[in-house]
């Protein structure tokens, strides 16, 4: 197979699955002998980027002005230039941009990729997501979703490529994982007792449904359990207001001595295998749940709304953890019954990085051999 050139175009690289995705394929590619340039308004991420060999060219292909259209000549003078087999866009605006640059590139044009990470509102915007020439979805619900919002779109072109994790990043652990525990509780007190460990990780936004694993917990506790609740990923820069009212309903529940709010962990591995139960109560179906695959991989139950791609995975590697959406006493049964028999995770998870990049790679392959 000959050496590609691929230009992955996104808005920024600071955090997020995106991101995240967007530097696996750099890997990928050039661990194979590719080419890979990623163009940005750059980010915290860049010298991740920069030492797995990839290349960067900034540009704000992410604002949302006018003056962004300026970048377009600049999007096609690049793809000249570095002589592109694939462009791949991430995002909306990224992908219009792109799409404009090669709508006015004379002769062999390279060919357009897009993958669709989210579940956009249906809008002539979000359309361009579907308009690659092979369009990846991230799960089955996004395929499913694309398909019902866009009916003009042919099927042959979308193709299901889920995410995954690296397995020796999040290696199966015993349960109970004593030590673990420990030193959490060493970290946030309010997580020491013998009591079942709840676990929810988030961004500090309502649509993650921190208020019903207050609620869960509380349920819990009136009962005599004495469970605790680590929400890890609260406490985040100008969501203050948001932490005020948590933190509110936790001392109207009587259950703010066994809840502890915090900045995202740098050790999730970590936080799963302190934990009893993994929570998934996104209130917004998501596009696929990686949570779910990494908290099943080293080993701990997860419970979460069966919607969405969490409720995909849910229902196929473990489906005790999926509950009716927004069922709070249906949640509280399952949970209980979870704590008390654990079910068996998967023994080998078939959602892998390796598998994510590998099957990327192969697209890009069948587009310009086409």
């Amino acid at each position: 197979m000959r050496r590609l050139t691929v230009v992955q175009l996104l808005p920024a690289l600071d955090a997020g699955g995106v991101e995240r995705s967007t530097l696996e394929i750099v890997e990928a590619l050039v661990a194979a002998g590719h080419r890979a340039i990623v163009v940005s308004a750059g980010g915290r991420l860049l010298p991740q980027l920069e030492a797995v060999g990839g290349e960067h060219v900034q540009l704000d292909i992410g604002r949302k002005s006018l003056l962004v259209l300026r970048h377009v000549h600049a999007l096609r003078g690049l793809f000249r230039e570095v002589d592109a087999d694939i462009v791949h866009a991430r995002s909306r605006l990224p992908a219009w941009l792109g799409w404009w640059a090669l709508r006015g590139m004379h002769g062999k044009a390279p060919h357009f990729v897009t993958t669709a990470h989210g579940l956009n509102s249906p809008s002539r915007y979000s359309a361009i997501m579907a308009r690659g020439e092979r369009v990846i979805c991230v799960s089955q619900t996004v395929r499913d979703y694309l398909l019902a919002q866009y009916p003009v779109t042919d099927p042959a072109r979308l193709t299901v490529i889920p995410r995954g994790i690296d397995p020796a990043a999040f290696p199966r652990t015993p349960h109970p994982d004593r030590a673990s525990r420990a030193r959490i509780a060493d970290l946030h007190p309010q997580l020491a007792g013998d009591g079942p460990l709840l676990l929810l990780p988030g961004r500090g936004t309502r649509l993650k449904g921190h208020a019903d694993a207050i609620a869960l917990l509380a349920r819990l506790r009136a009962n005599g359990s004495d469970a605790r609740l680590w929400m890890p990923g609260v406490v985040q820069a100008a969501r203050e207001e948001y932490l005020a009212e948590l933190n509110a309903m936790t001392c109207e529940v009587d259950v703010e001595d066994a809840v502890a709010m915090t900045e995202p962990t740098s050790d999730i591995a970590l936080a799963y295998a302190a934990s009893d139960i993994v929570l998934q109560l996104s209130r917004k179906p998501e596009a696929f749940g990686r949570t779910v695959i990494e908290a099943l991989a080293i080993g701990r139950p997860v419970l979460g709304w069966n919607h969405g791609g969490v409720g995909d995975l849910l229902r196929e590697l473990q489906p005790e953890g999926a509950v009716m959406p927004f069922d709070g006493h249906a949640l509280r049964q399952r949970a209980r019954v979870l704590l008390a028999n654990p079910p068996t995770s998967p023994a080998t998870m078939p959602y892998t990085l390796q598998a994510m990049q590998e099957a990327t790679l192969v697209q890009y392959h069948a587009l310009v051999q086409a």
